[in-house]
């Protein structure tokens, strides 16, 4: 008998069918079409297989089902005619929605959302102690306030005296006419408060590092892109590593580190971190804070973009948008365009690149184009000085001697709350400063004031 290979012994994957609504008062950064090409993309990457999708444009959303009772009833037939198991949005659906659709389409199919896919790819793919951490704090969250649906068969009075918990393994004493609802609510509570004081341990420990490095004066540079922009290749390219590298979204989950040293002899970092995509969940930015802090603490952004997706731009726009949540858009940025080598025309790739601000076009698998980046990389931490005023406090007396030491004052003020310096510095140093900038372009007019003198 022939030895069954692994694809032979897998499950069937589970059949899913989409639906896209198009809201015309939020039409979102994608078109609808598009859309729901990239949650096939993700269905596939969960381990789902499309068998059918459907879209609908709306005014608003229902406010039971979401979609309207006649799409309800399509989405309904279409998903028998394809025996989907699951029905799956490219919406996120309040707990209400995902309750009433539920009931509407039958107990024999699971209705989930795009939050919930990309959590659930999320869990897939995390492989350190904090990526598990990350996702298990989102998925909590996420789940928290859709106990009522889970739970409904459990949302029963218990006797006066209390009772014993069955929900999940645990055994307890529950109060005096307690749901077990409630039960189970407290018990999530309880894990998310768990889980937000281990990663806040995380993020102080994540902190220790970064003040190390600015001790050291390492720059650190961050790769972030939309998921799938090849940021992984480059790393690997860079530094001859080998980062899990693979043709899906959210392949790279967890952040990785590599020491490079430029031509000129420079040591610096390079950072791989998450992939970015459109509506990204709120609760998943939230969750992976101390990852994402990384980014907002990088001295150079290389924002990664896939030049032969036919929704580039739109996908940069993603990650700029993506950015400014997480308060990192000020940070000094090259846009590196991905994937020369799969482009017909290079020519062409290369006058597309005009039109995005500080743009160059590589191939991170061939390595074309990836010396002239290097050395725009280089030129920009090292070379490239920016006119900056800031008021630093005089507790910051490292900041004041960085200044001095690896910038250009061209003038200084002594205030009764600090020092105001304007002058020039290195790209690499901007970011540390960022708290700190005035907004006047020039201190002219302000006159020294010694200490204990009003301004």
């Amino acid at each position: 008998m022939a030895k069954k290979t692994p694809e032979a012994t897998r499950p069937p994957r589970e059949r899913a069918f989409l639906v896209g609504v198009e809201i015309y008062t939020d039409p979102g950064i994608l078109s609808m079409d598009d859309s729901l090409t990239e949650l096939a993309l993700l269905a596939d990457t969960a381990g789902l297989e499309v068998v059918g999708m459907v879209s609908q444009k709306i005014d608003r959303p229902n406010p039971k089902t979401f979609i309207g009772s006649g799409k309800v009833l399509e989405v309904k037939a279409l998903a028998e005619e394809t025996q989907a198991q699951v029905i799956l949005f490219d919406n996120e659906l309040s707990p209400t929605h995902q309750r009433e659709l539920e009931e509407a389409f039958g107990d024999h199919v699971r209705v989930l959302d795009r939050t919930a896919l990309i959590l659930d790819i999320f869990a897939q793919h995390a492989n350190t102690h904090e990526g598990f951490l990350q996702v298990e704090l989102a998925q909590y969250e996420y789940r928290l306030p859709r106990l009522t649906r889970a739970w409904t068969h459990l949302a029963r009075q218990t006797g006066g005296g209390g009772g014993r918990t069955g929900s999940s393994g645990g055994v307890g004493l529950r109060g005096p006419g307690e749901t077990q609802l409630e039960v189970d609510r407290r018990d999530i509570n309880r894990r998310i408060s768990k889980l937000k004081a281990d990663l806040e341990k995380v993020r102080q420990h994540r902190q220790q590092h970064r003040a190390q490095r600015r001790r050291s004066r390492i720059p650190i540079i961050a790769l972030v892109g939309y998921t799938n922009a090849g940021k992984s290749t480059l790393l690997n390219r860079l530094a001859r590593s080998d980062v899990y590298v693979a043709d899906q979204l959210f392949a790279t989950l967890d952040p990785t580190t590599r020491r490079v040293i430029l031509p000129g002899g420079h040591t610096v970092l390079f950072s791989d971190t998450v992939g970015f995509i459109q509506k990204l969940p709120t609760n998943l930015i939230a969750a992976f804070r101390a990852t994402l802090e990384e980014i907002a603490d990088a001295d150079l952004l290389l924002h990664v973009v896939d030049i032969t997706h036919p929704n580039a731009l739109q996908q940069w726009q993603a990650v700029q948008q993506t950015l400014e949540e997480i308060h990192a858009s000020h940070i000094p940025a090259i846009t590196v365009l991905n994937k020369l080598d799969r482009f017909p025309d290079p020519t062409l790739a290369r006058e597309i690149a005009a039109g995005y601000p500080d743009a160059l076009a590589v191939s991170a698998l061939t390595g074309e184009g990836i010396r002239e980046m290097i050395t725009a990389v280089e030129e920009m931490l090292y070379e490239k000085f920016t006119p900056i005023t800031v008021q630093l406090p005089f507790e910051e007396g490292r900041l004041l001697s960085l200044f001095h030491e690896m910038g250009h004052v061209e003038q200084q003020i002594h205030t009764r709350s600090g020092v105001i310096l304007q002058g020039q510095l290195p790209g690499r140093l901007l970011a540390q400063f960022q708290s700190f900038l005035r907004p006047e372009k020039t201190i002219d007019g302000i006159t020294d004031i010694p200490s204990g003198e009003e301004e």
